[in-house]
């Protein structure tokens, strides 16, 4: 079965870091991205990467979060530093085959539904 578990959430004071961890099972995947959702917020793509090595970054995260990818222990990660208030989220992993973001406007976007998602993990920073 396949399944993401993402873990590394928590509460931290702006200016701190965190890495998330996204363990895949069942499956080595080619095109990963972490995602985040604040309450009353649209769910909007924070960081992907690709299977030639390719990572993007939305505008508000990029030089302050990094994506990587450890092959050996189908994991992947968002260091998150400098985190912000705004940062506040439920963040989740997503997976599949295929690739499934797109760039726009200073944007990552969902251009087709990844088969595999996480069940999120909350991160929390205070001011």
């Amino acid at each position: 079965q396949v399944q993401l578990v993402e873990s590394g959430g928590g509460s931290v004071q702006a200016g701190g870091s965190l890495r998330l961890s996204c363990a895949a099972s069942g499956y080595i995947y080619s095109s990963l991205a972490w995602f985040r959702q604040a309450p009353g917020k649209e769910r909007e793509g924070v960081a992907s990467l690709d299977s030639d090595g390719a990572t993007s970054y939305t505008d508000s995260v990029e030089g302050r979060f990094t994506i990587s990818k450890d092959n050996a222990k189908n994991t992947v990660y968002l260091q998150m530093n400098s985190l912000k208030p705004e940062d506040t989220a439920m963040y989740y992993c997503a997976a599949d085959p295929v690739p499934f973001m797109g760039w726009a406007h200073g944007e990552l976007i969902l251009v087709r539904a990844p088969n595999y998602w996480g069940q999120g993990t909350q991160v929390t920073v205070s001011s």
